[in-house]
């Protein structure tokens, strides 16, 4: 059994601060804990508006806490986001990223990250990335 809170993640290696400052985010679970998922508690800074494309990665976010809204941008559809909203980029859906309030997001990627990943100049993660150290 893997027993881990988030203080403690927090702490460690495992806390990732965005380079742009658009958010941090701390990975509970990664490729190496071998469940063939990540997950992850990821803050989003109030005012951040940012375009991802997730092109290797499908990922599931609930939010936790705060507001703000997610706009796919094939269909320039835009859907709010308050606590107990969950979306789903099954499609490696282009999206951006609204907080109008700091929001805390649980969010489950597949395949699993390895721990370093922040977003590349197509607001995706690369396979590839070195592994975290304990």
């Amino acid at each position: 059994m893997i027993v881990r809170t988030l203080q403690e993640a927090e702490k460690t290696a495992r806390r990732i601060v965005s380079p742009d400052g658009n958010w941090e985010s701390t990975r509970l679970l990664l490729k190496d804990d071998k469940m063939g998922f990540s997950f992850h508690i990821t803050t989003i800074y109030q005012g951040a508006d940012f375009q991802m494309h997730y092109q290797n990665h499908l990922e599931s976010v609930y939010c936790i806490a705060g507001e703000g809204e997610v706009e796919t941008l094939a269909d320039g559809k835009i859907q709010r986001i308050t606590p107990g909203t969950l979306y789903i980029l099954d499609k490696h859906d282009q999206h951006i990223l609204r907080a109008f309030k700091e929001m805390k997001m649980a969010c489950v990627f597949n395949p699993p990250l390895s721990g370093k990943e922040v977003h590349n100049a197509e607001g995706a993660y690369e396979l590839d990335a070195e592994s975290i150290a304990e």
